[in-house]
């Protein structure tokens, strides 16, 4: 099970409505199998707090492991269809796994992550850099020129020290870990997290 962790913060939706977009997210799944694509999202019946654009992240895990992960780092679509959307591409479109199969589906646990807008970070050096960082509560994008990479807030549960936390983020970016310069841009947000109730899987 996907334990809720100090990266994470409680949700600020409805119980109600994290059991939907749970529940959304696991039917694209489905639906995605049949046809190809994401669930169509039907935005005239859903509440306003879920046609409100923000910038979500799907992951998925079997076994404890993970299975697949994709999300936007920009808000450019309504909650609902944006849940609906990288629920799918993390089954069928992460480019490190083969999609999931069908008898897969009912074992699939599900994560899904709420952004915040991601704010520029200012810093004079690395270890200034270092200094500013909030293990446990810190998702990052760090970027130069057109290589870009972010880690989730969830990821310090792996890489708890923030020299290994940038070091690693610097080769998803494809930079060398001891990469450092003048153009380098860092921009941090936080998550709002929506965990599966344990034993619950459709």
């Amino acid at each position: 099970m996907v334990r809720m962790s100090s990266a994470d913060q409680r949700c600020s939706l409805s119980a109600e409505d994290q059991n939907f977009l749970l529940g959304l997210a696991r039917e694209s799944i489905r639906f995605g199998l049949k046809r190809g694509k994401p669930i169509p999202v039907d935005l005239d019946v859903l509440p306003a707090e879920l046609k409100v654009k923000r910038a979500t992240f799907v992951t998925l895990h079997k076994d404890a492991a993970l299975r697949g992960c994709i999300g936007c780092l920009e808000a450019a679509r309504p909650l609902a269809e944006d849940i609906a959307a990288n629920a799918y591409a993390a089954a069928f479109q992460d480019p490190r796994f083969p999609p999931v199969a069908a008898d897969e589906v009912a074992s699939l646990e599900i994560h899904l992550s709420l952004l915040t807008p991601a704010e520029p970070m200012s810093f004079r050096s690395e270890a200034d850099l270092l200094r500013q960082l909030e293990p446990g509560r810190d998702g990052l994008i760090l970027q130069e020129g057109h290589r870009r990479g972010t880690f989730l807030p969830a990821v310090w549960e792996t890489l708890r020290e923030p020299r290994e936390f940038l070091r690693h983020l610097k080769l998803k970016a494809g930079l060398p870990v001891d990469y450092w310069s003048d153009t380098l841009k860092v921009s941090r947000y936080r998550t709002e997290m929506i965990p599966e109730a344990e034993g619950v899987h459709g």
